[in-house]
């Protein structure tokens, strides 16, 4: 039988570009007539997405699944470690949390955590005609070297070639990808087929000696210099946008606290990149501008990031701002952050017990062991100027059971069941529902009941699309496919 042709997309270090790279050759795949399949074997991301069959996996591999054509599944990214502390996380097997273990018991751990890898592995190689991997941070780091799933161990384990991506916008470009390779075993080195210079922009003539050198030092062919795309509407892997685009003409402006444990902040791209929409996220110590919406987005721990607002002064602004009127979003966390109270009765999330929320809406929150996974389809509660209710769709991934007087005003039907809640004078609303503002209409809805009539239709998920289709050009014309074309055959077509 022969071995399912595949790819292993690794970088020098974390935000190389792997994710965006390993979506671009997805979607070049895809559109050659490939039935492509996207693996990360181990991912730590807080962001996160519901898959088909009803499982969890890092929001990157629902992206890369879209580039891929093909719907979410459990088996694109096996284990998915969700940090509640710095040094503890949640770990999902198989889309479901298994257990909450610190830094060194999932070392421990790892030998189980890559049966389940191999087991997707081979799921996948039954099933699709070509696998594109993406590794996770870099494979250089010595000290997680032993036990290895996320890069070379991986490799190494199913025989698969490598690709060695690195970022120039970060500086010292060449030293990163010797650097590497440098800290590699020798049938590691071996396992590297070529490299890929992320993110360049100026005069590629300029950067040509260097890369000359690169081939002549190292023996392996540098396989493309790919450009700076700017404004990417591209679900994030983890990390907060980079920087923060002021709209001068914009009408409206909406924040968001970026507090220590945010997750699913992909829920608010459709504000980021709304044309008629100033959004930023408010980091710790930054002064919480006036604005006419504050969105409190997702937080893998509740109690430590109410902690945090309070501490940055959020609480005291959060009032103010709806004494002038202003309006107020939570989505899941964000939901039980403004809540009245908290209760961790088994330490889920921290030290069991409970904690004072916001007090914004009136209902409480308990968390429970189960955590909550699907899918969902439903409408807004708010009505249009035609007196329609906007359908939504998105899924909801939360540990908490809700109760409360606030919940009998919901801010969504969901599959049939009322869900949420909105203020008796209308200016706080909260859901579970991640993708509240994927939806064209409840975008322009939601927009409205803050106080601002959109000029245009602005549709997330056309121009996600069109972006991941900007992404794959890009790395078609820039990209030496007929060299990749030796491991993912499919790439001659």
């Amino acid at each position: 039988m022969n071995k399912t042709p595949c790819l292993m997309v690794q970088g020098c270090t974390s935000d190389a570009g792997k994710s965006v790279l390993a979506a671009a050759i997805c979607r070049i795949l895809a559109r050659r007539g490939a039935r492509v399949a996207p693996f990360k074997p181990q991912n730590m991301a807080l962001n996160s997405a519901v898959t088909v069959d009803g499982g969890e996996i890092g929001r990157a591999q629902a992206l890369q699944a879209q580039a891929a054509r093909v719907p979410a599944h459990i088996d694109f990214n096996p284990i998915l470690l969700k940090p509640s502390t710095d040094k503890r996380a949640q770990v999902v097997i198989h889309g479901k949390a298994r257990s909450d273990l610190d830094a060194r018991a999932y070392h421990e751990y790892k030998p189980r955590a890559m049966k389940a890898v191999l087991e997707s592995w081979a799921r996948l190689a039954a099933a699709y005609d070509c696998i594109v991997v993406e590794g996770a941070g870099s494979p250089a780091e010595i000290n997680l070297r032993a036990r290895d799933i996320a890069n070379m161990g991986f490799a190494e384990a199913v025989d698969c070639p490598v690709i060695l991506v690195a970022d120039i916008d970060r500086g010292g470009v060449l030293a990163h990808l010797v650097g590497t390779l440098e800290l590699l075993t020798p049938s590691e080195r071996d396992r590297v087929k070529g490299f890929v210079i992320n993110r360049f922009r100026g005069d590629i003539s300029l950067l040509e000696p260097g890369l000359a050198w690169l081939e002549e030092h190292t023996g392996k062919p540098v396989l493309g210099v790919l450009p700076y795309l700017h404004g990417l509407y591209l679900d994030a892997e983890d990390a907060l946008p980079k920087g923060q685009d002021v709209k001068t003409d914009a009408k409206l402006r909406v924040i968001a606290p970026a507090y220590p444990r945010i997750s699913n902040h992909n829920d608010l791209d459709p504000m980021r990149f709304h044309p008629d929409v100033d959004f930023c996220f408010v980091g710790p110590y930054a002064p919480i501008p006036p604005c006419d919406l504050i969105v409190f987005p997702g937080s893998k721990a509740v109690q430590a990031d109410l902690e945090w607002l309070r501490a940055m002064g959020w609480e005291t602004a959060v009032r103010r701002h709806l004494r002038y009127g202003g309006k107020v979003i939570g989505i899941c966390g964000g939901l039980q952050i403004i809540g009245k109270r908290l209760h961790d009765p088994f330490g889920l999330e921290g030290a069991p017990g409970s904690i004072e929320g916001l007090g914004l809406l009136d209902f409480e929150t308990t968390l429970e062991e189960e955590k909550r996974l699907e899918n969902v389809h439903g409408t807004l509660a708010l009505a249009d100027a035609n007196g329609a209710y906007p359908p939504i769709s998105g899924y909801r991934i939360h540990m908490g059971v809700t109760r409360g007087p606030a919940l009998k005003r919901p801010a969504t039907l969901l599959d049939g069941a009322p869900e949420g809640a909105v203020s008796d004078d209308g200016q706080v609303l909260a859901t579970y529902c991640h993708g509240l503002f994927d939806s064209p209409p409840a975008l322009e809805v939601l927009l409205e009941w803050v106080g601002f009539r959109p000029e245009s239709v602005f549709d997330p998920n056309e121009r996600r699309e069109r972006d991941i289709d900007r992404l794959a050009d890009a790395v078609e014309q820039n990209l030496k496919l007929e060299l990749l074309s030796e491991w993912l055959p499919a790439l001659s077509a």
